[in-house]
């Protein structure tokens, strides 16, 4: 992992997926093992909504009919499938190191279903030949990094919905992934539902903290340095959605990407009414920030104003994950720490969540 922080290990995931995914060849197997968590009634229901066809950043995709073996190679596409009520047979590994890389926030939707095949991320991209031997019927990479030449070797085996073209790579917005999704398993209409419901989750947690609309915030990890999260990447998004305001020249800072470092001279980006922190030792890591004069001078610091989130815990993880099922079990730890940093008391302590 690049660095000294175990916080950057995020970062370094999804800039390696963006940046070393390969396209080898892949082939079959005789492995028919899968599962659906979908009753016989609900199957006929959602066969009607077929065929569908999806656009993407390579053009358009149709599925005939219901999946029943789903690969995600989309690092959370796995939390809408399973909450659409679907159990994938493959699954891509991204953060926690979880089983079947199922988050706890979405554990208890997996079922009597069977736990799916975890395929890892070496850094050089999807693995094309377990894809194939798992003999999926739908492939997903909504929220990823899919180039071109991988797409078009992932077809081989199934269709493909790769990335919207209208965000950048890994930018896709929570709900616009889960709506494709729904609308690619014949659940559109259920998939808008759950959207509803979580997009609820936030308006109350808006509207009982008017002070985040009054507020600006950031999300950065101390990687290589200071890295900034930009207002097309999902953590930014979270802020956002609660009412806070970003910093004004973050996207001119950060360009086309998801996020990035910053240089010394643009440290004022984090002088925001807070600062949330994603990293792995937080001791360690706020000693460190605390040491850069230019960082440990600002208001945000002198004032306790920052939002530190250990990203090693099961609520770090759900901070970078957010997904349909993520985003609430995150939502009642992260409100009352942000709430705590701009309630304009001086002396309010920021605290961890206990659970």
């Amino acid at each position: 992992m690049p660095g000294s922080s175990r916080g950057a290990r995020l970062v370094a995931t999804l800039a390696s997926a963006l940046l070393l995914f390969s396209t080898a060849a892949a082939c079959g197997s005789d492995d028919d093992s899968g599962s659906d968590a979908a009753g016989a009634d609900k199957s006929a229901s959602a066969n009607s909504a077929f065929p569908v066809t999806l656009a993407h950043k390579y053009g358009d995709t149709t599925v005939k009919s219901e999946p029943k073996r789903i690969v995600t190679v989309g690092l959370t596409d796995q939390d809408a499938v399973l909450a659409l009520g679907k159990v994938p047979v493959g699954t891509t590994e991204w953060l926690g190191g979880y089983k079947g890389a199922i988050g706890p926030w979405a554990a208890d939707k997996l079922g009597s279903g069977k736990t799916p095949t975890v395929l890892k991320d070496t850094g050089t991209g999807p693995q094309t030949e377990k894809i194939a031997a798992l003999k999926p019927d739908l492939i997903l990479a909504v929220y990823g990094g899919l180039t071109k030449d991988q797409y078009t070797t992932l077809s081989k085996f199934a269709p493909v919905v790769a990335q919207p073209k209208e965000y950048n790579d890994f930018g896709v917005p929570w709900q616009q992934q889960t709506e494709i999704i729904g609308k690619a398993l014949g659940q559109e209409s259920a998939a808008k539902d759950l959207v509803k419901g979580v997009e609820s989750d936030f308006a109350t947690a808006a509207k009982d903290n008017p002070e985040f609309a009054e507020s600006t915030g950031v999300m950065a990890t101390p990687y290589e340095g200071i890295f900034v999260f930009g207002s097309q990447d999902s953590r930014s998004r979270v802020l956002t959605d609660l009412g806070f305001k970003l910093p004004t020249d973050l996207d001119k800072v950060i360009g086309d990407k998801f996020g990035a470092n910053i240089s010394k001279e643009r440290t004022d980006l984090l002088n925001t009414d807070t600062a949330v922190w994603i990293v792995g030792d937080r001791a360690k890591d706020e000693a460190k920030l605390h040491k850069n004069a230019l960082y440990g001078d600002l208001d945000v610091v002198k004032q306790g104003r920052e939002v530190f989130v250990e990203e090693t815990s099961d609520y770090g993880n759900s901070v970078s994950f957010v997904s349909v099922l993520s985003l609430p079990y995150m939502l009642e730890r992260l409100v009352p720490q942000l709430a705590a940093a701009v309630d304009g008391d001086t002396a309010t302590k920021v605290t961890e969540p206990t659970s």
